[in-house]
């Protein structure tokens, strides 16, 4: 992927070089690398995005007994895509109280926050748009990024519904953060690098069953609740119930977005559905082997070795595994209350996560 994108990157490269009057050099280089990576993905993601939001619906329906989307299109498909044309047909409505900079601001720092995790994410082998050795790191920082957004709309909006719903995602994704980076640390450490790329490879034929297999099964002691941790805090990062406090309607109309309309307020809805599938894909490659197939056939000298499409089509099934258990668990548990998220994540989450970080290293030297 990166040698076919390659003449389009130094086509770029050459062109910003001329533009500021410089020579090329590794700057541009990296730059015009990281925009070509960017929009191969916006072009694959943003479709995987509003499939995601038909899926709920769906799903949803059938959980609560009807039909769901049914009118547009066949089965409901198009809906979607009308409600989008119908939200950039709205007034984009900026209240005369609001900060305007920092409200028309707010929706590209989510948008960006949430869609560019997609960049590290080793989708098969050889198919990844930035394959760096911090890997791990950059998505979380990514995570990070995307709260600067809501608290900014939180804050700009001058409602006090929006503010109230920016504090509680300030305290809750930060809060998260910690046990969510933790466990991530636990695949780090026992792989021995950063890269997505290498902590996929390291499980090798696994596949699913990576790490219980993997020397022996001892792995498994650290990793199965490493696991659990990294999926409850990627639900409380993304926003997801029952963690949907930033923006609980029933408690704060809207929360962060309450005084959004027309195409900003989509600029929040389809981040929201961006950043599940990323966790999703980011927590099958740490935990479930990524690309490999459970099996071992798609390990070192195994019948499909190296198959690109082989590796997609695991990395696909896993991530919408978990892409659907986390629409399930939003229309199965009720929404809980802030003190309750807060004594999860500090009184039962930390230290499980240390406890699991502590016996990954011990392994490690074993």
């Amino acid at each position: 992927m990166i040698a076919a994108a390659q003449p389009v990157s130094t086509a770029i490269a050459d062109f910003l070089a001329e533009l500021v009057g410089m020579p090329p050099n590794w700057f541009f280089s990296a730059i015009a690398m990281l925009l070509v990576a960017t929009g191969v993905l916006m072009l694959v993601v943003t479709p995987v995005g509003l499939g995601g939001v038909y899926i709920e619906r769906k799903f949803a329906g059938r959980m609560q007994n009807r039909r769901g989307p049914n009118r547009v299109g066949p089965y409901g498909l198009l809906q979607t895509l009308a409600d989008g044309v119908k939200l950039l047909a709205k007034e984009d409505i900026i209240a005369p109280s609001t900060d305007a900079p920092l409200f028309r601001l707010a929706p590209y720092v989510v948008f960006i926050g949430a869609f560019t995790g997609f960049v590290v994410l080793p989708y098969a082998p050889g198919i990844v748009a930035g394959p760096l050795d911090v890997g791990v790191l950059l998505f979380l920082a990514l995570i990070a990024f995307e709260t600067i957004g809501i608290v900014m709309a939180g804050w700009s909006s001058n409602n006090k519904w929006s503010l109230l719903g920016g504090m509680r995602e300030v305290a809750q994704v930060v809060s998260y953060e910690l046990p969510l980076g933790i466990a991530a640390m636990c695949p780090v450490i026992a792989a021995g690098t950063m890269s997505l790329n290498g902590i996929t490879d390291y499980q090798g034929g696994g596949g699913i069953f990576g790490w219980l297999i993997l020397r022996n099964g001892y792995w498994a002691v650290v990793m199965v609740p490493a696991f659990l941790i990294f999926y409850v805090s990627g639900l409380a990062a993304a926003k997801r119930a029952p963690f949907d406090l930033p923006e609980a309607e029933s408690e704060l109309v809207a929360g962060f977005h309450t005084e959004y309309s027309g195409m900003r307020f989509g600029m929040f809805f389809l981040p929201e559905y961006a950043l599940m599938l990323s966790i999703s894909g980011v927590t099958s490659v740490l935990f479930l082997g990524g690309y490999h197939d459970p099996f071992g056939l798609s390990g070192p000298g195994g019948t499909f070795h190296d198959v690109w499409w082989w590796g997609l089509l695991w990395f696909f099934l896993k991530t919408t595994f978990l892409f659907l258990s986390q629409i399930c668990l939003r229309w199965t548990l009720p929404r809980m209350r802030i003190d309750q998220v807060m004594y999860l994540c500090y009184k039962v989450l930390l230290p499980a996560s240390l406890a699991c970080l502590v016996g990954t290293a011990a392994l490690r030297l074993l």
